[in-house]
């Protein structure tokens, strides 16, 4: 049993905020914050469940399907709207979707594990999976603190995943943790997110490109093979530093954190998005995606882009 991505969505919530404006508050300039991260701007306001409807109300309608024709939602997410009930219960409901739904918490590599499960459960009988990532940052950032206010964003991608008779769709994966990392990049309960920057980065760095390198082998393939790379959108400086190691290009690789920042679990999904309604993916095309967050998660998915029968 294979898929295909039949629908996609993406949204962003209206208000832009700059690097001017951080730097008519904060000590930091705009030039400081685009060399070090490649960030220029970012979305902010809204709710994580009011994002992820608008998102996927645009991937159903692409998809052509019911709502009800959707067996199962997953909602990858590490700001939920309430502790309980999941986020996923209230976009259900708006949606007007059956079966089942849940949220998943994998930090920024959170909509590669969902991809992962939707797979799972396509091979399991289903038929339709929705797939969402939805992110407020800016709810768990402090604003006041320059080293982590000018890098997260608040953002909203889904997409529809329809069973198929091919064998294609996810040809391999590789999934992650290391909870000895955790104290480099949390957020308590009530407080917010407290990040260690350098560790970070040498971190990730290291975890994407072994993740990258474990699933291109279980798949058989080289970077060559790879179409399009759909990078989390963390730092440009992160990107460039995997690429270069991996042997993927610039020209290859989805970036738009320049005009997101770090939307966490939305952040490869509003790439892949974009990507797709710019003409940038053909049936057939191999899709690399690969992402690391708290945990520190990490998890990498190649799939193969088409159109269901």
């Amino acid at each position: 049993m294979g898929g295909s991505i039949i629908g996609w969505g993406s949204h962003l919530p209206e208000l832009v905020v700059t690097n001017a404006d951080f730097a008519a508050r904060l000590d930091t300039s705009d030039e400081w914050i685009t060399e070090r991260t490649g960030i220029r701007e970012r979305r902010m306001g809204g709710l994580t469940s009011t994002m992820a409807i608008a998102a996927a109300k645009v991937a159903i309608d692409r998809a052509g399907i019911a709502p009800e024709e959707i067996d199962t939602l997953i909602v990858a997410t590490t700001t939920p709207d309430q502790a309980i009930p999941a986020t996923s219960s209230v976009i259900h409901a708006a949606l007007g979707l059956r079966g089942g739904a849940f949220d998943l918490n994998a930090a920024c590599a959170g909509f590669a594990y969902a991809l992962v499960t939707a797979d799972g459960l396509l091979r399991s009988g289903q038929r339709c999976v929705l797939v969402i990532g939805s992110d407020t940052l800016s709810s768990v950032t402090d604003q006041e603190d320059r080293s982590t206010a000018v890098l997260f964003g608040d953002g909203a991608a889904a997409v529809v995943i329809k069973a198929d008779d091919s064998d294609h769709f996810l040809l391999a994966y590789d999934l992650g943790v290391d909870g000895t990392l955790a104290p480099v990049l949390y957020q308590d309960h009530g407080g917010y997110i407290h990040m260690d920057g350098r560790e970070v980065f040498r971190r990730a760095v290291r975890a994407e490109v072994d993740s990258i390198t474990t699933v291109l082998d279980h798949a058989g393939l080289s970077a060559a093979d790879i179409a399009l790379f759909v990078p989390h959108q963390a730092n440009i400086r992160i990107i460039e530093a995997v690429n270069q190691r991996v042997g993927f290009d610039l020209a290859h690789t989805a970036v738009i954190l320049d005009r997101t920042g770090n939307t966490s679990a939305a952040s490869i999904p509003l790439a892949l998005v974009e990507a797709a309604d710019s003409g940038r993916l053909r049936p057939g095309d191999r899709v690399l995606m690969s992402g690391f967050g708290a945990g520190m998660t990490w998890a990498s998915a190649i799939i193969e882009w088409g159109v269901s029968a």
